[in-house]
């Protein structure tokens, strides 16, 4: 059975179950986020060894043959047009398309919101660089700083370092199968978050005001899913169809909607990028944990739909285009520092934005509370998929891709 088969069974049956025992046992309600977050470390379990050893290979792999930075750079070139097309696209949306306004009900206090961007630079370069591994499956960027000096380590003269890349790449390919093991039970694990989702659901759709806008997101992702990545992807001219890249990361995108988690997503994304995109190893490790730390395109454009939203909400007055400028650079600014929020990148990319525009606004993110759970579903479906597809795109122009055949998919 297909990866994505056992992913979508396992999030029916979740979402039938959650829809099933929440009013025979109300006390679900307590056990189900401790249910949920077991499920999401469980997926998270391989993660750091995954990468680590991988981009460490990948960094040394590419370095040889001198295809390195002009990777990165392409990655970022890739990772800001992105951005700036999803941003654009989703204040275009809400503006054409205006939701209905949400209930102005704030009963807690505005708390103090930030990126921690300073402690996330020190974090990177630790005391004890070793001590960048005992890491919590959260913040994954000083692994890949301490994976990256080791990879130009490793071609400092190779009549010494032979060994050690032996290892590596031993080490690399024996973690990618244990990652390979688990993605193929998280089916089980999906039963556990998607009836979460549906308990949360059944909570935010029971309140007023906030269902438009859901339709509102659904509908935009879908249109950035199914048409707009597809016509960017067109305009590379591969032999494989932008249809079956969207078919070929189905299951990496179920596994980021439900969890909700980034990182939860990435070993199963590996996996997929590699078995169904033919993506080698050295461009897919340095492409994914380049867009899971800084492309967040998809949270970017959740938060600044939902932050017009709330503007709109708030006033009647209409939207300047300076201020809609503003807000589209600022989005645009916090989806680079969104790294230490794998699990809640939308929902944190929202309240940073309201808390630094201000003039009022501060506590906006409030009244989206009980919608953060939505929120930060799509954001990081739309995350993960960006994320194959940059992969792809970027394999596919440095010629480092293999070509799979549609039936081969996992």
């Amino acid at each position: 059975m297909k990866v994505w088969v056992k992913f979508l069974i396992g999030s029916i049956l979740g979402i039938v179950l959650g829809n099933l025992l929440l009013p025979l046992y109300p006390g679900m309600l307590t056990l189900l986020p401790r249910l949920q977050e077991l499920a999401i470390q469980i997926g998270r379990y391989a993660v750091v060894p995954i990468l680590f050893f991988s981009l460490t290979i990948g960094v040394y792999e590419l370095r040889k043959d001198g295809g390195f930075w002009s990777l990165v750079f392409r990655a970022f070139l890739l990772m800001a047009g992105t951005n700036a097309l999803l941003i654009i696209g989703g204040i275009a949306a809400v503006l054409v398309f205006p939701p209905s306004r949400i209930p102005i009900l704030v009963e807690e206090s505005v708390a103090t919101v930030s990126l921690e961007t300073l402690e996330s630079i020190q974090t990177l370069f630790p005391s004890n660089m070793f001590s960048a591994l005992v890491s919590d499956g959260v913040y994954l960027f000083p692994v890949y700083v301490f994976a990256f000096f080791l990879g130009i380590g490793l071609s400092y003269d190779r009549s010494f370092t032979k060994p050690v890349i032996t290892l590596v790449d031993s080490l690399s390919r024996i973690f990618y199968h244990i990652g390979s093991f688990f993605s193929e039970i998280l089916g089980l694990i999906m039963i556990v978050l998607s009836a979460s989702w549906a308990v949360y659901y059944h909570e935010a759709v029971s309140g007023e005001g906030f269902r438009n806008m859901m339709v509102l997101l659904g509908v935009l992702s879908l249109v950035q899913v199914f048409i707009v990545l597809p016509l960017l992807l067109g305009l590379l001219k591969s032999e494989m169809s932008p249809w079956r890249v969207v078919y070929s990361s189905f299951g990496p995108a179920l596994a980021g909607f439900f969890s909700g988690d980034f990182n939860f997503s990435l070993p199963v994304l590996l996996r997929h990028t590699k078995e169904n995109l033919g993506v080698r190893r050295r461009v897919n490790a340095v492409t994914l944990s380049l867009f899971s730390t800084f492309g967040r395109s998809g949270s970017a454009m959740v938060a600044v739909v939902a932050f017009i939203v709330i503007i709109k909400s708030y006033s009647s007055l209409e939207i300047l285009p300076a201020h809609l400028v503003s807000i589209g650079f600022r989005i645009f600014i916090i989806s680079f520092f969104l790294a230490r929020h794998p699990g809640d990148g939308a929902y944190t990319a929202l309240a940073v934005l309201c808390v630094n525009y201000g003039q009022g606004y501060e506590g906006g993110y409030l009244l989206l509370k009980p919608l953060a759970f939505y929120l930060i579903a799509v954001g990081t479906l739309l995350d993960t998929l960006i994320a194959a597809f940059a992969a792809y795109a970027l394999a596919e122009m440095s010629g480092l891709r293999e070509e799979r055949r549609t039936g081969h998919f996992i």
